[in-house]
C-alpha cells in the first residue's frame, strides 16, 4: 500500500513542477503531497525517504527557478529509492542494491527481491460481466456440439440414401435439413463472434495503463545520465491521459530507454559546445505521447546536434554496406534508414553509455514485434526526433496474404496505403532499378520473388507502403486475402531469409512466414551487393579447410543438410588457392594441420585486403582458454571445440557471420 501511494504522489508532484513558479495553488498542492508522503514514510520507518521529503517540502515553500532545479534531483532520488524497496520487506530501507536486501517472506511464500507477478485491480461489475460472457460462451459451445452431432447424422443419412435405388426424395429431404442446419450454425456463429469480441474488448481494456508514469521514469533516467556526462538537460513530459497496453509498454521499455540514452549521449552537446554555436547551455529533451484512434504515437525529441546524413552514408560505404554510387542517390530519409542495419554506428569506439553499433536495429525489431512503426526525423544542428507509432492494445494484427510461387506469405497491413493491379505503363527503369509512378511521384518498386531469390513470377498486383516515412512499392503475384493473425518470433534456427520477421497461423491452421516491411526497406537502401540480399540459405557459400576426412565429411553433411553450399579442401594451401578464384561467405578451418596451420591461414587471410572481412570460424580438438585466445587474436570471429559442436548452432552462427 505504501509503495502504491508513494508512486502516485511522486507522479502528481512531478506533474506540478512545471507550474509551481507561477501558480501558488500548484505549489501548495505539491507541498501537501510531500508532507503526506513524509508522514507515511516515517510511519514505515524509512528515515532517508522522510528526510528527502522534508528537504523538498522546504524548497517548495519558495519555488524560485533555483529551488525547482534543486528539487528535480531530489525527486529523482526519491523515485530511485522507491524502486529499491524490496517487495514485502519491513523496516529500514536497505543501503545497498536491492539484491542485497534481507530475505523476508511475503504472503505468497515469495522472498523479498524475487520477481513478483503483476497484479491488476478489477471492479466487481467488470468481473461479473466477464464471468457472464464466459458462461454464455460455454452454453454456445455446448449448442455447437449438438449441431455437430446432427451434422454427423445427416452425413450417415446421405451415405445410406446414396445406395438406394431411387435416392431423389431422400436427398431432397436431406438438402432441406442441411439448409436449416446451416441457418442455425450461422446464427450461433454470429452470437459467438459478438460475445468473443465483447470479451476481448473488456480484457484489452483491463490491459491498458497510463503512459505518463513510464515517461516520467524515462525522464529521470535522462536527467541522471546528463549529470553523469556533465551536460545540462531540461526534460519535459507531455502525455495527457494517453494509455497503452501494459504488454506493449513492457516489450518497448528497453527500446525507449536506449532512445533516451541516445538523445542525451549522442544528441545533446556539452554546455560549452552549445554556447559556441549560439544555443542555450541547457539542452532540451521532450517525451510526448498522444492517441490517434486505435494507435498511440510516442516521440522522443532533442534539440541537439542532429544526425549528419553525409557521415552516415560515408560510414555505410566504408563498412561495405553499399557502393559510392548507390550512396550518392539516396535521399535523407533513405540514409536515416541505414541506422536500422544490425551493428551500424558512426562511432568507431564504444561509449560506456550507448555502446557501439548496438541499439537502433534492436529498437526497430522491438517496435515491429508489437505491430508498430519507427521513424527518425533529424536536422543537422537542430536536433532529432524518434517517432514510434504502436497499436493501443496488443491484439491480432491485420495482414495481407500474398501468393509467391506455390507458397503463401503474410505482409502486415498497418504500413499499407493501397494495393491494386500492377499496370506495366506505370513502371519505369532507371539505372537497373525499377520505380512506380504514384500520383506524380516516383517510388522505389521491388519484386517479392526477386527479394526472396525465387524465379521471377508474373506480378499482377502492387502494394504501396509507407515505412518510416519512406514510400515503397512491392510487386507480388497476387493478394489472395486478408486475415487477423498473431505474430510469433521466427525460430532462430529456422533458416528463413532475413526478409521475414516472424511466423503466424492462418485461420485454417496453416503457418505462414511474415514479411518485415522495415527489413525490405533497409535491404533496398543498401543495394543488392554481396551480403546485403535477403537470400535463401542455399545462396550461402562456405569453404571448409580440414585435414581430417571424418571432420570434413561431418561438416559438409551438417551444413549441406541446412541448404548451405559447401566446398571442402584438405589443406590451407588448397584453401588459399580456392579463394583466389572463388567467392565465399564464410571460412571454417581446423587449427592443427600439416604445413600451414589454421592460425597461420587466418593471419594470412587477415593480411590480404581481398579477404580482410571474410568471416572465419575455427574448429579444433584443443579447447583450453589459451587456445581460444590464440585463435581470436589470429583474427577468427569464433572458436568452437570439435567434441562439443552443435550442428544447428553451427549453422546459425555461420548464417549470422555470412550475412544472412
Amino acid at each position: 500500500m505504501y509503495r502504491s501511494e508513494a508512486r502516485d504522489r511522486l507522479e502528481r508532484i512531478a506533474g506540478l513542477l512545471e507550474d509551481v513558479q507561477h501558480d501558488s495553488e500548484a505549489a501548495v498542492r505539491a507541498r501537501r503531497e510531500l508532507h503526506a508522503l513524509k508522514g507515511a514514510s516515517r510511519m514505515m520507518g524509512l528515515a532517508e525517504i522522510a528526510e528527502l521529503c522534508h528537504r523538498a517540502e522546504g524548497l517548495m515553500a519558495d519555488p524560485s527557478p533555483g529551488a525547482v532545479r534543486e528539487l528535480i534531483p531530489l525527486l529523482d532520488r526519491l523515485s530511485a529509492l522507491m524502486e529499491e524497496l524490496p517487495m514485502g520487506s519491513e523496516g529500514e530501507l536497505p543501503t545497498g542494491p536491492a539484491e542485497s536486501a534481507p530475505e523476508v517472506p511475503t504472503r505468497g511464500g515469495q522472498t523479498a527481491g524475487e520477481p513478483v507477478p503483476a497484479e491488476l485491480r478489477v471492479r466487481a461489475d467488470v468481473l461479473d460481466g466477464l464471468t457472464d460472457r464466459g458462461a454464455r460462451l460455454r452454453v454456445l459451445s455446448v449448442a455447437a456440439g449438438l449441431l455437430v452431432k446432427r451434422l454427423y447424422r445427416l452425413a450417415r443419412l446421405a451415405d445410406r440414401s446414396g445406395r438406394e435405388p431411387s435416392p431423389r426424395q431422400a436427398l431432397t429431404t436431406l438438402a432441406v435439413a442441411l439448409d436449416q442446419l446451416a441457418v442455425e450454425l450461422e446464427a450461433g456463429q454470429r452470437r459467438v463472434q459478438r460475445l468473443a469480441s465483447g470479451l476481448l474488448e473488456t480484457l484489452l481494456h483491463l490491459q491498458v495503463q497510463p503512459l505518463r508514469p513510464v515517461l516520467l521514469t524515462l525522464a529521470r533516467h535522462a536527467r541522471e545520465l546528463a549529470r553523469g556526462l556533465g551536460k545540462e538537460v531540461r526534460v519535459t513530459v507531455d502525455a495527457g491521459e494517453t494509455h497503452l497496453d501494459r504488454r506493449i509498454i513492457e516489450a518497448l521499455r528497453e527500446a525507449f530507454l536506449h532512445v533516451v540514452r541516445n538523445a542525451v549521449d549522442h544528441g545533446i552537446e556539452s554546455p560549452d559546445e552549445r554556447v559556441a554555436v549560439g544555443k542555450p547551455r541547457r539542452g532540451s529533451v521532450q517525451l510526448r505521447a498522444s492517441a490517434e484512434g486505435d494507435r498511440v504515437r510516442i516521440a522522443v525529441a532533442d534539440d541537439g546536434r542532429g544526425i549528419d546524413t553525409e557521415e552516415v552514408a560515408a560510414t555505410a560505404v566504408r563498412r561495405g554496406h553499399m557502393g559510392v554510387e548507390a550512396a550518392a542517390v539516396l535521399s535523407d530519409e533513405e540514409v536515416l534508414n541505414l541506422l536500422y542495419l544490425p551493428g551500424f554506428s558512426t562511432r568507431e569506439e564504444a561509449s560506456e553509455t550507448s555502446g557501439r553499433g548496438i541499439g537502433l536495429d534492436a529498437v526497430a525489431a522491438a517496435v515491429r514485434e508489437v505491430g508498430g512503426d519507427l521513424r527518425i526525423n533529424s536536422e543537422r544542428g537542430r536536433g532529432t526526433t524518434v517517432l514510434v507509432e504502436v497499436p493501443l492494445a496488443r491484439r491480432g494484427e491485420r495482414a495481407l496474404i500474398l501468393q509467391v510461387g506455390q507458397a503463401l506469405v503474410a505482409y502486415p497491413k498497418s504500413p499499407v496505403r493501397s494495393f491494386r493491379r500492377l499496370e506495366p505503363a506505370t513502371v519505369t527503369d532507371d539505372g537497373g532499378r525499377q520505380f512506380l509512378m504514384e500520383g506524380g511521384d516516383l517510388i522505389r518498386l521491388r519484386s517479392l520473388a526477386d527479394v526472396l531469390g525465387l524465379p521471377e513470377s508474373e506480378n499482377g498486383t502492387v502494394i504501396v507502403s509507407v515505412i518510416g516515412g519512406v514510400h515503397l512499392g512491392l510487386a507480388v503475384e497476387a493478394v489472395v486475402g486478408e486475415e487477423e493473425v498473431f505474430l510469433r518470433p521466427m525460430p532462430p534456427r529456422a533458416g528463413a531469409p532475413r526478409a521475414f520477421e516472424g511466423i503466424a497461423l492462418l485461420a485454417n491452421g496453416r503457418p505462414v512466414p511474415v514479411l518485415s516491411p522495415q527489413r525490405l526497406l533497409a535491404q533496398d537502401a543498401v543495394g543488392d551487393g554481396p551480403g546485403a540480399g535477403l537470400s535463401w540459405a542455399g545462396d550461402l557459400r562456405v569453404l571448409v579447410v580440414d585435414d581430417s576426412t571424418t571432420s570434413r565429411d561431418m561438416l559438409q553433411r551438417v551444413l549441406g543438410d541446412a541448404g548451405v553450399r559447401v566446398t571442402a579442401v584438405s589443406s590451407a594451401a588448397e584453401g588459399l588457392e580456392f579463394l583466389d578464384t572463388h567467392e565465399v561467405d564464410c571460412l571454417v578451418t581446423d587449427v592443427e594441420m600439416p604445413g600451414m596451420n589454421g592460425l597461420e591461414l587466418t593471419r594470412t587471410i587477415r593480411a590480404d585486403e581481398r579477404w580482410h572481412d571474410l568471416p572465419v570460424v575455427m574448429v579444433s580438438t584443443r579447447d583450453e582458454a589459451g587456445d581460444r585466445q590464440a585463435g581470436l587474436e589470429a583474427g577468427a570471429d569464433a572458436y568452437l571445440a570439435k567434441d562439443g559442436i552443435d550442428g544447428a548452432g553451427l549453422v546459425t552462427l555461420i548464417r549470422e557471420l555470412g550475412g544472412e
